[in-house]
């Protein structure tokens, strides 16, 4: 059956999308080029505004979308009432399948415009919904302590930032998410425990 012209088109611009994905994932959001991107796709530069009528909408779209498929994996992960260590794991997996678009995202976060902003932030509430509901149900049992939700969230946060943004320093050439996501995992659930031991394994439920 031919291929129609809409179909056409839609298949351009998911290629346009795809190359965009690819020079963002080697050098960030903020350098993106649409010349590359269109030499990359086979198509003229126009035709890349064509589909995307600025640079500022195709880096837009392109966050949208790995942070769109972060969201989805975590939720499709986690259903009904997970524990902390599955939501911290969860979490990390997802993140893994685009460490390279997160790891820029967390670097150049403040340098991006304001609507890229808030789906990174639509990023943060996905992980911030879940862990916040495990932990409610850990300290009801007497697992963890009392912390604060936002301290809560920002710890663990900023924890997994420090470890991507250095990745050069703890997995050099390497996924550090691999290479320490699980030591990240015990470390935080350690720092929350009513007992801390490095033995102890709040939230598992």
């Amino acid at each position: 059956m031919p291929t129609s012209r809409a179909q056409k088109k839609e298949m351009t611009r998911q290629r346009i999308l795809d190359a965009a994905l690819a020079q963002c994932a080697d050098r960030g959001f903020v350098g993106l080029r649409t010349a590359e991107v269109a030499r990359a796709t086979g198509v003229s530069h126009g035709a890349v505004f064509s589909h995307f009528p600025t640079r500022e909408e195709l880096v837009d779209v392109t966050v949208a979308t790995v942070g769109r498929a972060i969201s989805d994996r975590l939720h499709a992960e986690l259903r009904g009432a997970a524990g902390l260590r599955e939501i911290l794991t969860a979490h990390l997996a997802a993140i893994r399948e685009h460490e390279e678009h997160y790891r820029w995202l967390a670097i150049e976060w403040p340098n991006l415009p304001p609507q890229v902003q808030r789906a990174w932030l639509g990023i943060q509430s996905a992980i911030s919904y879940h862990l916040h509901a495990a932990a409610e149900r850990a300290r009801a049992r007497g697992e963890i302590r009392e912390v604060p939700q936002h301290l809560l969230f920002n710890t663990w946060i900023a924890l997994v930032h420090h470890y991507l943004i250095h990745r050069e320093l703890f997995a050099p050439g390497r996924s550090v998410l691999d290479e320490r996501g699980a030591e990240l995992i015990d470390h935080f659930l350690y720092l929350l425990s009513t007992a801390p031991t490095r033995a102890s394994d709040p939230g598992s439920n």
